[in-house]
């Protein structure tokens, strides 16, 4: 019997063909190659584990491999794909695995709907190393390189290898921010400023007996107002959170006041984390403080929190609110409703990010969507490089277009 053949039928003996210790190798190195830090040290680890553990069935199996390859909670929906289709007796790349690992069997294709992370696992284990070095040998034409990074720019990050997510998180570092300053109520001592400042005036006239009265002016305190993030990582936004988070550590270089929420089922303050220079360290640190990453979504019970623990803190001085989310709510009441009317009264502007803009043919139906839209601002995509750069302009401060106006969405259903 196969390695494989035991593993689905639900008893995993110890290696006894060597066919077993090929094939966790072989499953390290499509790791590795769909973006996950597995080194070698990694793939003998868990071929020890799995000798030591004494498997009897495929979910023990499972989680030996889990517990050694994944440090990582954003990690675990590439692994899980890498998994099914790595272990699986059936499947549409059955054929390839047969060519590429000793020990898998040849069966029927059975075709699936692509699901997250398919993409950059079915790259990595297709990929072959006459097909890397053809690729680092050719040689690309200007105007194909410009056409590219057309595509780039549009191409959908739930449908980008692990090399487009490379790429695209270049791109990200090269976004900037237009200078967005705002007038606050304190004043500096300033030269050439259009107001006098009488206390300074009659304290420099004491200098010199208050023969003379020298004027001294002043001006506004100008500053950045401050951002805050507020961010869905359940389940549903796993494609789309993590590079998400890239641009907010990113954005978080770029401005002072940067705050960061992370929710799930729970309220997450990872400003902190992010203020880190190194983004992999960041995001690890994100990762390892937050517990119900790629989880539920309770979102009106999120903000309940948020406005009565955080809002008095981060949202003064024209505060700019960026909520993400896919707006998917459990259960949709008026406490949700009640929760974004009071967040929306207490910043200058609510931006909602919603992934689901994606499609074409979107219509705000659901109940949760539908008691969001009245209290925000802004309405816009986020799920490619081209929608990241059109937020960039509206936190710079440029008015938003009439296709970003969460009352058109509202008319569609009406």
């Amino acid at each position: 019997m196969s390695d494989e053949g035991a593993i689905e039928s639900g008893a995993i003996l110890p290696d006894q063909t060597g066919q077993l210790a090929s094939n966790i190798i072989f499953f390290a190195r499509t790791l590795r190659a769909a973006g996950l830090p597995v080194g070698p040290g990694s793939a003998m680890e868990a071929v020890r584990a799995v000798e030591v553990a004494g498997l009897i069935n495929r979910a023990d199996f499972r989680c030996v491999l889990h517990a050694v390859f994944v440090k990582k909670h954003e990690h675990t929906i590439i692994f899980d794909q890498a998994f099914d289709i790595f272990w699986k007796k059936r499947g549409f790349m059955q054929k390839l695995l047969a060519m590429l690992s000793p020990g898998a069997e040849q069966m029927k294709q059975e075709r699936k709907p692509a699901q997250a992370g398919a993409t950059r696992v079915a790259e990595a284990m297709f990929k072959r190393p006459d097909q890397e070095k053809a690729e680092q040998s050719l040689d690309l034409d200007a105007r194909l390189t410009m056409s590219a990074q057309e595509i780039l720019q549009k191409k959908d990050f739930a449908q980008m290898s692990a090399e487009e997510i490379a790429r695209a998180r270049e791109e990200i570092s090269k976004l900037r921010l237009s200078e967005d300053l705002r007038p606050l109520r304190r004043y500096i001592a300033d030269a050439r400023g259009d107001k006098i400042d009488p206390r300074r005036s009659f304290r420099l006239s004491l200098r010199g007996g208050g023969a003379g009265i020298e004027l001294a002016f002043r001006s506004r305190v100008e500053k950045h107002p401050p951002v805050v993030a507020i961010c869905d990582i359940s389940g549903s936004m796993s494609d789309y959170s993590r590079i998400f988070l890239h641009f907010l550590h990113h954005l978080t270089a770029q401005r002072r006041h940067v705050h960061t929420f992370l929710f799930g089922t729970r309220l997450s303050n990872v400003t902190r984390a992010l203020r880190h220079k190194d983004v992999d360290e960041a995001l690890a640190q994100c990762s390892g403080f937050v517990e119900d990453w790629s989880g539920g979504t309770r979102i009106a019970s999120s903000l309940h929190v948020f406005n009565h623990q955080w809002s008095r803190r981060v949202l003064g001085q024209g505060a700019i609110v960026i909520l993400f989310t896919d707006g998917l709510e459990r259960d949709p009441s008026g406490e949700l409703q009640h929760e974004m009317e009071r967040l929306k009264k207490s910043c200058r502007r609510l931006i909602w990010l919603n992934p689901l803009l994606r499609y074409d043919r979107f219509e705000a139906k659901a109940q949760g969507i539908r008691a969001m839209l009245p209290y925000v601002h802004e309405f816009r995509p986020v799920h490619n490089l081209a929608s990241m750069a059109q937020l960039c302009q509206a936190l710079s401060g440029e008015q938003g277009s009439r296709e970003v106006d969460p009352r058109l969405f509202l008319r569609r259903v009406a």
